[in-house]
């Protein structure tokens, strides 16, 4: 069955890749965004739209949802202010922006729901993130709509803003103080999360299911630091472990650097639990997770088709 879809999130990282899967099975996609200008590497996409909007608007929400008939929600954020049980940019994007587009779609009689939530999604979990996700994910699963919830570990990516950000610091950096060194993680491939939501989509045995999406290796963060300086750089790191007291003052310089913010003091938080998969949902949906050293070390080395495609598209200004 062909849907007209709305992304909301659309835009970015995970987006771009879902989109481009969804397009090539024939879907009709409307991506709305804040700056249509900043969707450019999705106008060129047939049988999609990229709309100005706010979807934080109720009477806009309404109009977005009315004559589609599947929505997918890809918003994230990664900080916020402090708050209890989580922070304001929290509960705007992951709470009350997730009750808006229930309420759309339950006004517009639109069904079919698939969300985007996070391996270690919990109401007490330790840090605002994963509290935020949880009530969000609450929502989906009493709403009554025919939904579908995806939990991804750390999403891996030439666009990613995870083991990049590790490249960049480990060309620059003698040591590599690090909080939460031994905390586990189990790094997932963006495309096999985007195959896993259009495997979904029509899949009725998914609806009210949630998905647990990792890859097939769990690493410790110390031992993806230094995978991302090795690949990138050709160093060999050294790694030093901080009491993660240290870590959140560490954190909090972070944040109130100019510029974009690298690591909070939530994030510090997220990292006092394992990001681990306790079952397969790949599997479950029939896809097969890829492994993470070869591809990430294309891309850390600017050689993913990609990564040269980006580069281009920044030297022509576009």
């Amino acid at each position: 069955m062909l849907h007209k879809i709305l992304v909301i999130g659309g835009s970015g990282f995970i987006g771009r890749h879902l989109i481009a899967q969804l397009v090539e099975q024939g879907h009709r996609i409307t991506v709305p965004t804040r700056r249509r200008d900043r969707a450019r590497h999705l106008w060129l996409h047939p049988k999609l739209d990229v709309i100005e909007a706010d979807v934080h608007c109720p009477d806009t929400m309404a109009r977005l949802v009315a004559g589609h008939t599947a929505v997918i929600n890809l918003v994230g954020v990664l900080h916020s202010k402090p708050g209890s049980p989580y922070g304001p940019d929290f509960a705007k994007n992951h709470v009350d922006l997730v009750r808006k587009i229930v309420g759309a779609m339950q006004q517009a009689n639109v069904q079919r729901l698939l969300h985007m939530s996070a391996l270690g999604a919990s109401a007490q979990g330790p840090s605002m993130y994963s509290r935020s996700k949880a009530a969000g994910e609450a929502l989906v699963r009493d709403s009554g709509l025919a939904w579908t919830n995806f939990q991804p570990s750390v999403v891996f990516g030439p666009e990613d803003n995870f083991l990049n950000t590790f490249s960049k610091l480990a060309k620059v950096a003698p040591v590599f103080p690090l909080a939460g060194s031994s905390a586990k993680l189990q790094p997932v491939y963006v495309q096999d999360v985007a195959s896993a939501f259009v495997a979904a989509l029509n899949d009725a045995s998914s609806i009210h299911q949630t998905y647990q999406l990792a890859g097939p290796k769990v690493y410790t963060l110390a031992e993806l630091v230094r995978f991302a300086a090795a690949a990138c750089a050709h160093r060999n790191i050294p790694v030093l472990p901080l009491p993660l007291g240290l870590g959140k003052l560490q954190a909090l310089a972070m944040e109130l650097a100019p510029g974009p913010t690298l690591m909070s003091r939530d994030n510090v938080d997220s990292l006092k639990a394992d990001n681990v998969a306790t079952e397969d949902g790949l599997a479950r949906l029939g896809i097969h997770a890829q492994a993470m050293e070869p591809i990430v070390t294309l891309y850390l080395q600017g050689k993913h088709p990609r990564t040269r495609s980006d580069g281009w598209r920044v030297r022509a200004h576009r």
